[in-house]
């Protein structure tokens, strides 16, 4: 009885005392909360505004790239005129960097390339900054080249087709004035109201252009998507005009989720470049100075083949290649004795010869 209570007792104390122990005893602490998760990467973004100039360029170049030669009446050259004038060459100038934009988006391997610098939001933003420092490192990003490729050839393709319109209408202009064409009859006869034909040409190139709801949204899809436009995947490398360049740094933007509704500002800055605005403004005062010097029709097809497609094809092309930038192809016409110079070129403007002395000349 008594062993049976002492060893009760012994029990009891050991339990107490392992209680007490325990007690003393500091706690475990709590595993550390779970790290947050990391921000998701940002979504491919290029805002509306730069789809929306992208779409002026398409909308233009399709347009005039309508123009043929073989008119059949005065009037459809003065369409031809009215046709080809309708640019404002800031607009246009803008809208070929935006739209080389969207074609650098269309090249997955630069695309993904330029991705890998977005997981990280730091190293995401010192990419941004260096880009929007100087665009020109945009072109050192992954697949740069093949982006570029895509810009070149397809912006190369419309200035192609635009020489081989500028040649097709400047042959017409002769073609028109041979004894054996029936057109040559109302061809060589003096264009009436010329002042009037000349100011309607100016006005039409002050006008702001208007960018196509449609042609804005399928190109503002493309952007996003990364798909949906007929490219020849190709590659160009540097160096590269400023103009590409700039295409390059709004498409690495996107892709950086960087060229959203929020970023406007910077986007329309990029799209701005002064080599290719030059050209083009060139451009329109050798077109105006040709109408102003030009008398028959045969005469207003020339001015339309060089002062509108070849110019077009000319300025195109500059913006593309690394090439010192030139004004386009000026009022001297070249016959096989060299520049001939003709009456019309003292009327049109002292400084320069017409754009008409080869058809008067003869070639």
């Amino acid at each position: 009885m008594f062993r049976v209570t002492l060893r009760r007792g012994l029990t009891i104390s050991a339990l107490a005392a392992a209680a007490l122990i325990a007690s003393c005893s500091t706690p475990e602490p709590a595993p550390p909360p779970a790290p947050p998760p990391p921000p998701p990467v940002p979504a491919v973004s290029l805002n509306e505004g730069v789809a929306q100039a992208a779409s002026i360029y398409v909308t233009f170049m399709r347009d005039v790239g309508s123009i043929q030669a073989g008119f059949q009446d005065a009037e459809s050259i003065q369409a031809a005129i009215r046709k080809g004038a309708a640019y404002e060459p800031a607009q246009l100038s803008r809208g070929m960097i935006a739209y080389g934009s969207i074609l650098a988006l269309q090249s997955p391997e630069f695309v993904q390339g330029v991705r890998t610098y977005a997981a990280d939001p730091t190293t995401r933003q010192t990419v941004i900054n260096s880009i929007l420092t100087d665009p020109a490192y945009a072109a050192t990003l992954p697949g740069a080249d093949a982006a570029a490729g895509l810009i070149v050839d397809t912006i190369g393709r419309d200035s192609a087709a635009m020489m081989l319109i500028a040649n097709a209408v400047e042959e017409d202009a002769y073609t028109i004035q041979g004894r054996n064409d029936p057109r040559r009859r109302w061809a060589t006869v003096h264009i009436q109201n010329r002042e009037v034909r000349l100011e309607g040409a100016k006005a039409l190139s002050a006008v702001q252009m208007l960018p196509s709801a449609e042609e804005s949204a399928r190109l503002f899809a493309a952007a996003n998507s990364g798909t949906g436009l007929s490219v020849s995947p190709t590659r160009s490398g540097p160096p590269y005009t400023p103009a590409v360049v700039r295409s390059l740094a709004l498409a690495a933007l996107a892709a950086l989720g960087a060229g959203g509704e929020d970023a406007r500002a910077s986007t329309e800055a990029l799209t701005v470049e002064q080599n290719s605005e030059f050209c083009l403004n060139m451009s329109k005062l050798m077109l105006f100075q040709c109408l102003a010097a030009s008398r028959p029709s045969y005469e207003d097809i020339f001015c339309v083949g060089r002062h509108v497609a070849r110019d077009l094809a000319t300025c195109t092309a500059q913006t593309l290649n690394p090439v010192g930038i030139t004004v386009p192809a000026s009022s001297v016409a070249e016959s096989a004795a060299g520049p001939v110079q003709t009456p019309i070129a003292a009327e049109a403007a002292a400084a320069s010869t017409s754009a008409t002395a080869a058809l008067n000349s003869g070639r």
